[in-house]
């Protein structure tokens, strides 16, 4: 049995749907539902039992239950960058995630955790993951989520009880389906195909750098179908444990992920950015901490053998446009 926590979010959703692919349904899901939709993201996943996040510890207590677990994937979490509650995420990202791996340790299983390109602060010291631990301690995140995810990744580096295999992965700008109830928190490409749809116009912000036009801004935009292909490899595959970045390597600009959505969503290749794009100021306290690039390096995670090409952007924002945000039923 694979335990995925954060399984009606929407990287853990998005995993439960990789599994049942591939025909596995002995899977144990493991979330909080409360009072919002992400019940959805799991109405046609097919799967073994499920159990309330804050009840996990118990269940496996009982030694029946816990020699079923062969793996985990552990994607829940506080992933909110604006939470401001320090002592909920340390609790959530950081305390929860290390009774994980003393269970995955115990019993000798594989564990593939999320971590968070977020750990990368403004990039002053680039967004390369093969570095020595060291080089990695020396990263200053932005916000306490960051944080958060930060000392988790310090504190795997130093244990020496381990998983049979583990690996950390540091996800850069990740959109797709199943990301309907994060509200604000959703993609730009939800929020742009949801603006266009509803007023007919983007709205963008102002690049306040020189180096940058308006809407240049640049990230490592990534699909969620790769990064389920990747925990799937990370889970199943015989291979070197470590932190991996998860992006697509080549940053893109909001500019040309705005157009792409909608572009797909109106049928009109011919639309103009002057005529559906309105720029405007960034607030004050977004200015000092706003990140105007990010592009993982994928090299790391290549030299263990995934060598699967990712989608690119405007291939990535088709399938999400046309497959589901466009469709009655937009989930996987």
């Amino acid at each position: 049995m694979i335990i995925v926590t954060g399984a009606a979010g929407m990287i853990g959703s998005a995993f439960v749907w990789r599994l049942n692919q591939e025909g596995i349904k002995d899977i144990l899901l493991v979330d909080k539902l409360r009072t919002d939709d992400k019940w959805l993201n799991i109405r046609k996943r097919q799967y073994a039992d499920w159990v309330d996040k804050d009840n996990l510890f118990v269940w496996l207590e009982n030694e029946a239950n816990a020699a079923r677990i062969t793996g985990i994937v552990h994607m829940g979490a506080c992933s909110a960058t604006t939470e401001t509650d320090g002592d909920f995420l340390m609790e959530n990202n950081y305390g929860y995630s290390k009774k994980l791996w003393e269970f995955a340790s115990k019993r000798n299983i594989n564990y593939v955790y999320a971590s968070s390109a977020a750990t990368y602060g403004l990039g002053e010291l680039g967004y390369n993951d093969d570095v020595t631990p060291d080089e990695l301690q020396k990263l200053r995140p932005l916000n306490k989520y960051g944080y958060s995810k930060k000392i988790f990744d310090d504190w795997v580096l130093k244990q020496k009880n381990t998983p049979k295999q583990w690996a950390g992965l540091k996800f850069f700008n990740v959109y797709g389906p199943q990301e309907y109830h994060k509200g604000r928190m959703a993609s730009m490409v939800f929020h742009t195909f949801n603006q266009y749809k509803k007023i007919g116009k983007v709205k963008l912000f102002k690049s306040h750098k020189e180096k940058y036009e308006d809407g240049g801004q640049l990230r490592d935009f990534v699909y969620v179908k790769d990064v389920v292909d990747v925990i799937y490899f990370l889970l199943t595959k015989e291979t070197t444990s470590g932190i991996y970045n998860i992006g697509t390597g080549k940053a893109r600009s909001f500019l040309d992920l705005s157009m792409s959505a909608i572009r797909f969503a109106s049928g009109n290749e011919t639309l103009k950015v002057e005529d559906v794009v309105e720029f405007i100021p960034m607030p004050d306290d977004l200015m000092e901490k706003y990140q105007y690039f990010t592009e993982a390096s994928m090299e790391k995670i290549k030299k263990i053998g995934y060598n699967k090409e990712f989608y690119d952007l405007e291939s990535g924002i088709k399938d999400y446009v046309t497959n589901y945000l466009s469709q009655e039923d937009p989930y996987l």
